[in-house]
């Protein structure tokens, strides 16, 4: 899928017309339906607006990554003192060994939680 496409659902996904993308972003809703259809693409600093106005990252718009969430997620504290991007970090750094007892450990930790909202 191109940026355009990938700008098109994001902006279905939400309800939002392209005139409120457009004045947003202080542009034409022309300039916006040429960066649907693939005709011109953002600056940087316009892709970092769309990141923000989507709530999604840099990244995620030029197609790096499948993580949807944006920048500032991975910064909000999760638990005392750790944060997102922090788990992201020690979890690179792990062995093979302990990245497999780490899934299966969230494996049995999801199993735990959905079991919790059976009734």
């Amino acid at each position: 899928m191109g940026f355009g496409a990938l700008l098109t659902e994001l902006r279905k996904e939400r309800g939002i017309l392209q005139k409120e993308v457009a004045s947003y972003l202080k542009v034409t809703v022309a300039t916006i339906s040429n960066y649907e259809k693939g005709v011109h693409t953002p600056d940087f600093e316009t892709l970092v607006k769309l990141a923000d106005f989507f709530d999604v990252s840099t990244d995620y718009l030029l197609q790096r990554t499948d993580y949807k969430a944006s920048i500032n997620s991975l910064n909000e504290p999760l638990f005392v003192n750790y944060t997102v991007s922090d788990l992201l970090n020690a979890i690179i750094k792990l062995d093979q060994r302990s990245m497999e007892l780490l899934v299966d450990y969230y494996e049995l930790l999801s199993l735990r939680n959905s079991s919790k909202h059976v009734i």
